[in-house]
């Protein structure tokens, strides 16, 4: 079990610190880049659907500015804390150096349960926590980018939005003070996909390496791969979705309410389904029900997708894991103590940093589709369309061959919003895959993919606050 003085933000820096000996920079420069900047812990009254007064307790911080705005989702949860604000404002941080999206880290919570109010309730604090953050200069296009997190989505982020603009008036910019909002909000296509999807990317990429898959004892690719995802949230839901899709098995999902195992594998959206109808995944057709919800983490797998909350795996059960690899959806799923225990035992762990910045890649798209007012697509898909057609017609009347329907729709397609957000979240992870594991592989000191990554994110922040003159 975990202690009672458990840290989250002490086991990002203990990782900070593990990597930090890997790199170049001075103690005065690396204390600069561990630290938070600016940390807003704020209570604030609302008034209740009963008429009574709840005191709200919020937080927002900026953890680096480094590169301006800041960048960070805000979640709604009883379990919301300064603490767990800063670390995860901190892995936001190194998330956004790795991918290489232009951001510093910042992170809101707000201590509530959502699933305790109503809607009105919920509108009522969203609304009050923004104006909050607008008072103190905390949020804004330029300034700090809220997103989704757990225990939010959309309709939070359009409350956001529009209070926002209410109170800056004829700001032109003012729809990318937020993301993650509705299409009809300014939002992007494929950011509800986005972070399933890029852990998806990211494992696709290291299942990739011939060299790393034969230390592994696994065969190359995805393809009949067994995986066990915890979550059925949106990450994990579309983690499943994907690896599925792609030829995997996903033999086991957990939820919080049990845990079920199918040998054949599980489709996630008649798993959707069945828990709508009966309030639980448990007693899914032809699947097994498992004693606990943290029994499929110690199951035979070649991969582990944790993909809930952060500290699911720890000193005690980590040695019962019997997965080849990894893949922390979620954000800080393990300890260092069960960090520690699969690096002796030579289990591959694809860190959060990097793994699940899917969501902050499309957030950035998202943004910049905000800042220059178009959407991804308007003024290149037609002529692209065009350009195709002529070039297909133009080789069947020089060949005197017809290809299918199937392959001209294919062909001619010109891309979509979703297709080029797709696109750049593919090629983000890929490139993002390749630095770490080549800064790996250049020191073999470096104990973990984890210690890689925050290498090559220690190192990217480093420079970025070097060639500010800030420290000459």
């Amino acid at each position: 079990m975990l202690e009672a003085n458990y840290s989250f933000f002490h086991s990002v820096e203990q990782s900070f610190d593990k990597a930090a000996k890997f790199t170049k920079w001075e103690k005065g420069l690396l204390e600069q880049i561990k630290a938070c900047n600016s940390i807003y812990s704020m209570k604030f009254p609302v008034k209740m659907d009963d008429g009574r007064i709840e005191v709200i307790e919020a937080y927002r911080v900026q953890h680096s500015q480094h590169k301006t705005p800041c960048k960070g989702g805000i979640r709604f949860s009883m379990a919301v804390n300064q603490d767990e604000v800063m670390a995860l404002a901190s892995l936001m941080t190194y998330k956004c150096a790795i991918v290489n999206v232009p951001f510093g880290g910042g992170k809101g919570g707000i201590k509530i349960n959502p699933k305790a109010h109503s809607s009105y309730e919920l509108e009522k604090i969203t609304r009050r926590y923004t104006s909050e953050l607008v008072k103190k200069n905390f949020i804004g296009p330029g300034i700090d980018v809220p997103a989704p997190d757990y225990g939010t989505g959309e309709r939070e982020m359009a409350w956001i939005v529009d209070t926002y603009q209410s109170l800056k008036p004829g700001e032109i910019d003012s729809a990318g003070c937020v993301t993650g909002k509705p299409v009809s909000q300014g939002g992007v296509r494929g950011r509800k996909e986005a972070t399933g999807l890029g852990v998806f990317f990211g494992i696709r990429e290291v299942c990739n390496m011939p060299d790393l898959m034969a230390k592994l004892g696994l065969t190359t690719g995805v393809n009949g791969k067994k995986v066990v995802v915890q979550g059925l949230g949106n990450v994990g839901y579309h983690s499943a979705k994907f690896f599925r899709e792609h030829g995997a098995v996903v033999v086991s999902i957990a939820e919080f309410e049990g845990a079920i195992y199918k040998e054949d594998g599980i489709n996630e959206e008649d798993l959707f389904q069945h828990r709508k109808a009966t309030g639980s995944i448990l007693n899914f057709p032809g699947a097994t029900n498992l004693a606990k919800s943290t029994d499929a983490l110690e199951l035979a797998c070649d991969i582990l997708i944790p993909a809930a909350l952060e500290n699911v795996i720890n000193g005690d059960n980590a040695p019962r894991v019997q997965a080849k690899i990894i893949g922390e959806a979620a954000n800080g799923p393990l300890t260092p103590e069960a960090d520690e225990i699969f690096t002796q035992k030579g289990i591959l762990v694809v860190p959060d940093m990097y793994l699940n910045a899917g969501g902050v890649t499309v957030s950035y798209f998202e943004w910049l589709k905000n800042l220059s007012h178009v959407r991804y697509g308007r003024m290149e898909k037609r002529f692209t369309e065009n350009m195709n057609h002529h070039i297909l017609s133009q080789l069947e009347d020089l060949t005197g061959k017809k290809v299918s329907d199937a392959e001209r729709n294919f062909i001619e397609h010109g891309a979509d919003e979703v297709d080029l957000v797709h696109s750049g979240l593919e090629e983000t992870m890929i490139t993002a895959t390749r630095e770490i594991m080549d800064i790996w592989k250049a020191n073999p000191e470096i104990p973990d993919m984890r210690t890689a990554a925050y290498v090559c994110a220690i190192n990217k922040v480093g420079t970025s606050y070097s060639e500010l003159g800030i420290f000459p």
